[in-house]
């Protein structure tokens, strides 16, 4: 008979088998009331799950972040019974939780509409009030088939066929409305909160492939109150109000356009941020001891299929033909860099080698997936590969740790959530040589003492990676820097390298990105900042006015001195009253804007302003640049 250990350490042994309901239920009635769920043996299952053998048993209540993932599946249950209600022609397919929400593909003739969205809402709320006990049955297969063939729904049909043989086909049935799903869901439709909404309407291929049928997909949110739900829409709207794409628009910095789609073209605003980005991550690699290389944009299919990549990223590769050859358009830089490695005979003492290129990449993404500078198909990766012994793995990933936390804190991140990703089922390199590159960035964040999570099979194809995202400043996650261990490629590509004892040993080759992608890296540094940029990132970091024609000379004077010492800086001697100079460079998001009349000129002075509106008065030009200087150097 069951002995369940509780999270305290505490036991309760029981003389025949209970469910998590009945545990909780032992513990207090306060908490068999409040039970979503429980996690036995730290795997989320229905508070009606039988244990019959001993078990570690956690209750799960809305307190617990596990009850998110609840909410939100039992959120896409609920929604799909609210559309076959509302419109009984719809066929329901896949409808899972995903961050900050959940959707339901549905296949009907007519489309969804948005004041569609309020009915269903409504309905769902309406079957939230009916408390409908959500119960989980097994059905034969052949049984399950022929029920939803008879009902129309030969999706579910083809979901049920792809069930692997042996594993039971799971309903959950919500009054009189069931669906196949693996669960876990809450005890009742009632306990789903009310901090639900509907978002948007969207289409989507059946399955993902665009060769299938085009169904519509309803987006919605759902949280475990209304705070939260009333956080997150707030979130929302500040996320539109600082969308990069808007934010490029008024400020003059990028734009794209349909003829060259995923393709950003870069104004002279925007080139200065992404140059001020490239110049300091260049100068971090100086001192860290990179080399920088440059390497051809087209390199022959050939190469490809050697390392692996034109088997694993197939129609994401652009090619290109001539004089009977076929060529790839780099979709990355790593085989280019082995080739330099292999650019004559390699010593031990020669390593580790850094080689950084900031290499233009090309990848074939889906035209539906664009988003601005974030998702392109023309991309450039502030990218290194460093070729080392085994020996000197801890030292090298250590080091890499160190610079990257440098830089994020630099540009303003603070909050970095690690994850090391391990083998996933389709790669390349013996398992004895995973085990070890496993191990081996393991060991080295534990060297460095932090906290990392384990995300299972989401390695490269040639090695396991440790990822670096970042929080901004709306709580928002962005996975930016990568470090992978390939033990595979350089032998794959020849690599090798002359040992202590003279023989001939294939390196180790640590792939490795900080920011990623320099047009992704950019869009989220406006949209952290608004647009507001700190001033050693500012396109324009001062801007100088006059308040009548009698002061033009001073301005020039003032402008000239500024430009010397290395300041980007914009002149303004147009013939408008000042406020409204004040208030156009304040919109353009301009760190400091002067002002210069006549008292500032004959004392050499400026008036100085910031571009959050805080007047800081008149000051010599000269205490101004040390200012400036100041905020240069402390990344302000």
């Amino acid at each position: 008979m069951p002995e369940i250990t509780l999270p305290d350490g505490s036991k309760r042994a029981f003389d025949h088998p209970v469910s998590v309901a009945d545990v909780a239920a032992d513990i207090g009635p306060g908490l068999a009331k409040a039970t979503l769920a429980g996690r036995v043996n730290g795997k989320l299952v229905d508070a009606s799950t039988i244990l019959d053998e001993d078990a570690e048993l956690a209750i799960v209540t809305d307190r617990d972040e596990d009850a998110l993932e609840l909410v939100r599946h039992d959120a896409a249950h609920v929604m799909a019974q609210a559309v076959q209600e509302l419109y009984p022609d719809t066929q329901v397919t896949i409808g899972p939780a995903i961050e900050d929400g959940f959707y339901y593909d549905f296949a009907r003739k007519e489309p969804f509409s948005p004041d569609d969205l309020k009915k269903i809402e409504d309905r769902m709320r309406e079957i939230v009030g009916r408390d409908l006990p959500i119960q989980r049955e097994v059905w034969d297969r052949e049984e399950a088939k022929k029920v939803f063939a008879d009902l129309g729904e030969h999706y579910k049909v083809e979901l049920i066929d792809a069930i692997p043989e042996g594993e039971p086909v799971s309903i959950y049935r919500q009054g009189d409305w069931f669906d196949v799903c693996r669960g876990p869901h809450l005890p009742s439709t009632g306990k789903l909160p009310k901090a639900f909404k509907l978002m948007k309407l969207a289409g989507a291929y059946w399955r993902g492939d665009s060769s299938n049928e085009m169904l519509q997909r309803i987006y919605g949110t759902a949280w475990r109150n209304k705070k939260e739900l009333k956080a997150y829409l707030h979130r929302l709207e500040e996320a539109e109000k600082r969308d990069h794409r808007k934010i490029g628009k008024a400020l003059d910095l990028f734009h794209t356009q349909e003829e060259a789609p995923g393709m950003v073209f870069w104004h002279d605003k925007g080139w200065q941020i992404y140059l001020s980005v490239q110049e300091y991550i260049r100068r971090k690699l100086r001192k860290n001891g990179y080399q920088e290389v440059h390497t051809p944009e087209i390199i022959d299919r050939s190469l490809w299929e050697k390392s692996g990549h034109w088997e694993k990223f197939g129609d994401m590769i652009f090619t290109t033909h001539s004089e009977n050859r076929d060529y790839a358009i780099k979709p990355m830089n790593c085989p280019a860099h082995v080739q330099i490695y292999n650019h004559g005979l390699r010593s031990y003492r020669d390593l580790p080698l850094r080689l950084a290129e900031f290499g233009s990449c090309h990848r074939n993404e889906p035209s539906g997936t664009l988003h601005g500078i974030m998702r392109v198909r023309n991309f450039v990766q502030d990218d290194a590969h460093i070729f080392c012994t085994e020996d000197q793995i801890l030292s090298e990933v250590s080091a890499f740790i160190d610079l990257l936390f440098e830089v994020y804190r630099d540009f303003g991140f603070e909050d970095v959530l690690i994850k090391l990703s391990t083998r996933p089922e389709k790669r390349v390199g013996a398992d004895e040589l995973w085990d070890k590159a496993e191990k081996s960035l393991e060991d080295a964040l534990n060297h460095k003492n932090l906290a990392w999570e384990l995300q299972p099979g989401e390695g490269a194809f040639y090695g396991p990676k440790i990822e670096f995202s970042l929080k901004d400043c709306l709580g928002r996650v962005w996975q930016l820097g990568t470090i992978q261990l390939d033990f595979s490629m350089p032998e794959r590509l020849g690599a090798h390298y002359i040992a202590e004892d003279n023989s001939k040993q294939v390196p180790v080759m640590l792939h490795r990105a900080i920011l990623g992608s320099l047009e992704r890296f950019i869009g989220i540094l406006i949209e952290h900042y608004a647009g507001a940029l700190p001033v050693w990132l500012s396109p324009e970091q001062v801007v100088v006015m006059n308040i009548t024609d009698k002061q033009a000379d001073y301005v020039e004077e003032v402008t000239q001195k500024l430009k010397k010492q290395g300041f980007r800086v914009q002149i303004d001697l147009r013939n408008e009253k000042i406020g409204f100079k004040i208030r156009e460079h304040t919109l353009q998001r301009i760190p400091y804007l002067l002002v210069v009349g006549d008292r500032e000129m004959e004392h050499g002075a400026v008036a100085v302003r910031k571009r959050g509106g805080e007047d800081l008065g008149a000051m010599p030009l000269d205490d101004f640049i040390a200012t400036l200087h100041q905020d240069v150097k402390n990344r302000v």
